[in-house]
């Protein structure tokens, strides 16, 4: 299985924030950084946004932030708002498939199996993991050289809020 360019970036934008230590992140930058264009990191933000992984602040002085601590933010997570499809071969979805042998064939079930521990291991693993121990992960980014940017306090998310996200 290879994972899109997307989900790539995704995760990416999510360790650039994480390392920014709560600091605004500016999607400029971002794109700078990783040497893409501000219009790809745009739209890969949205998935991010809809699911609570990610804030935007708007405005002169705004950016992007971790919706929530990188600990809290395991790799299925992005990898599961990313990628459109996980189908491993034709015969995968049992109900579009016009393979005769789909409900009485092993690799259907083996290869379920497999996603199945993929999504586990991913699932152990969150963007902090990815960042931990990396002291020279600030200065690989740029993000040394740039002038800090406070970030507004979060807001308190109420229950229901939490609800309609999540």
């Amino acid at each position: 299985m290879r994972l899109t360019r997307q989900t790539n970036y995704a995760i990416r934008i999510l360790m650039y924030c994480a390392t920014n230590d709560g600091q605004l992140s500016r999607i400029p930058e971002i794109a700078s950084a990783y040497g893409v264009s501000e219009l790809f990191l745009f739209k890969i933000l949205q998935p991010l946004v809809e699911n609570g992984i990610v804030e935007t602040l708007r405005g002169r002085n705004g950016g992007v932030r971790l919706g929530r601590a990188a600990e809290d933010i395991n790799l299925f997570d992005v990898v599961r708002v990313t990628e459109d499809n996980f189908s491993m071969a034709e015969c995968f979805d049992s109900e579009t498939s016009d393979c005769p042998l789909v409900d009485s064939c092993g690799l259907n079930l083996a290869l379920h199996e497999a996603l199945n521990a993929f999504f586990s291991v991913l699932q152990k693993h969150s963007i902090a993991d990815l960042i931990a121990e990396r002291p020279n992960m600030r200065a690989a980014l740029g993000i040394d050289a740039l002038a800090p940017r406070k970030a507004p306090p979060r807001k308190k998310v109420t229950a229901e809020h939490h609800a309609a996200i999540g």
